[in-house]
């Protein structure tokens, strides 16, 4: 369980070195909500090494963390669902000793937070309670399904978020925009800015004071009312694909923050309930044996059902 009613002195191994102390205490406190996560850090109930310690602080081989008594209440503290556990590990499409990519569901967020109690990472944490190291490598938006890597080790994390910044993990997606997509069109290049709408609602827009942002785009079918995408990234911004073709003036069908609502209408009337988007493939260097590495994941039933009652174009 999660909740704790004593004080835990933990003290730093080499596998964890190198790590920012609120990452630290979420791999720590499993199944605790990142919010109450960061309200004891801000009261300065955790330590580090008998002193306060901000939430980005690197630890070190052998640093002594304060943890304090976690008390939440039930709701706070959940459970992951069995039938959800049983997915979880069924949707695992590769796995070894220091790597495991899942075939995310749509509707399910990375992590916890922002409203959300449960995200996949504590989900998958409990369903594989053996694991100790589970960390995200990169994300997904929650309405995005697809191929998604987990590292089992800090070793492997490191060398997979590298790869990250070096732009050599690639990353396939499939996307369906309305309409014809223009066959000049092959590369957006455009940096994208992240604000807050009206609302409070992220948006994210073209600006030249963003950062680099450039996808490209590859027809895979046409349909009459629509076009299939291969899409690649090679810069990973938040809601780039769904930007970047919104300018191209073709959106993803399904996106009700980019899209146009007569489109989204239309096709919610063949049945499709979210934006057509899904990680299909994951090309990367193996972070131990140095081996290239290709990982897929199948296009899911509602996408696939969507496909076949459209008309070829």
């Amino acid at each position: 369980m999660a909740e704790q009613n004593q004080v835990q002195r933990v003290q730093v191994d080499a596998d964890q070195a190198g790590q920012r102390l609120d990452n630290f205490l979420l791999t720590q406190l499993k199944g605790v909500p990142r919010s109450h996560i960061y309200k004891i850090l801000r009261s300065g109930e955790v330590r580090v090494n008998k002193g306060r310690a901000k939430p980005h602080q690197k630890l070190a081989f052998g640093d002594e963390v304060r943890i304090p008594p976690i008390r939440t209440s039930s709701e706070q503290v959940r459970r992951v669902p069995d039938d959800l556990a049983q997915r979880l590990r069924e949707q695992i499409i590769f796995e070894d000793d220091a790597l495991l990519v899942i075939n995310k569901p749509a509707g399910l967020a990375v992590h916890g937070g922002s409203g959300v109690s449960l995200g996949l990472i504590e989900a998958l944490r409990q369903a594989l309670p053996g694991e100790k190291r589970l960390e995200l490598v990169h994300r997904l938006d929650r309405d995005t399904s697809g191929c998604l890597m987990v590292a089992r080790s800090r070793q492997a994390l490191l060398a997979m978020q590298e790869q990250l910044r070096d732009q050599e993990l690639g990353k396939h997606y499939l996307a369906l925009c309305a309409g014809q997509w223009p066959r000049h069109v092959r590369v957006v290049d455009a940096p994208l800015d992240r604000s807050k709408g009206g609302a409070g609602e992220r948006i994210v827009r073209a600006s030249q004071d963003g950062k680099m942002a450039r996808t490209e785009f590859r027809v895979k079918r046409r349909f009459a009312e629509a076009t299939l995408l291969d899409v690649q990234l090679e810069s990973g911004r938040t809601h780039q694909i769904r930007v970047h073709s919104q300018l191209a003036g073709h959106p993803l069908v399904g996106d009700d923050k980019y899209g146009k609502r007569e489109d989204n209408k239309q096709f919610s009337q063949l049945g499709l309930k979210r934006i057509f988007l899904h990680a299909a493939r994951l090309e990367f260097v193996h972070p131990i044996s140095g081996e290239p590495m290709e990982v897929e994941a199948p296009l899911p039933d509602d996408l696939q059902t969507l496909l076949s009652k459209l008309q070829p174009g």
